[in-house]
């Protein structure tokens, strides 16, 4: 992703591995839901994004933002208990929306187990997980990586490698 597609404060750079490293801060839920707006418009379909962060980061709220991006009307919430919802899209080129939440998964077995791993690299689907790093094993290795860090009660760093 490219610097300066989205509306919120942004820094770009390499990392060692000479990888290109976005950070964006966002202040307010709202900013990060329109984050998530704005990164949807730039997938094409067959992403992996693996998405990390402690407990009330906002990985859920980029994630809602992201489905609202893709044309999904439905109420997101996280599929804690169930690992993994499937929303379909309107009416376009990609079907599916994948949303894996690994926070209750005991090993990357389990997301297996449901047939999350089927989905990863399919055209016609965008798969999201939180808790991604529960997972590290099984994941592609073409995946787009969401670290969403606390910067105070509202504010939000968060890095798109």
């Amino acid at each position: 992703m490219g610097a300066g597609r989205f509306p919120t404060s942004q820094t770009a750079y390499h990392n060692r591995f000479n990888m290109s490293i976005i950070k964006y801060l966002t202040k307010s839920e709202k900013q990060t839901f329109n984050l998530g707006k704005k990164i949807a418009k730039t997938l094409k379909g067959g992403e992996v994004l693996a998405l990390t962060g402690e407990l009330g980061a906002g990985k859920t709220v980029l994630i809602k933002g992201i489905a609202a991006g893709l044309g999904i009307k439905k109420i997101i919430t996280s599929p804690t208990f169930v690992l993994m919802k499937v929303y379909k899209l309107p009416a376009n080129k990609l079907s599916n929306l994948i949303h894996i939440d690994c926070y209750r998964a005991k090993s990357f077995q389990e997301i297996i187990n449901i047939g999350a791993a089927e989905y990863f690299g399919r055209p016609d689907s965008i798969v999201v997980i939180e808790w991604a790093e529960k997972i590290k094993t099984i994941l592609p290795k073409q995946r787009l990586e969401i670290q969403i860090g606390l910067k105070g009660e509202n504010a939000r760093e968060i890095l798109i490698k």
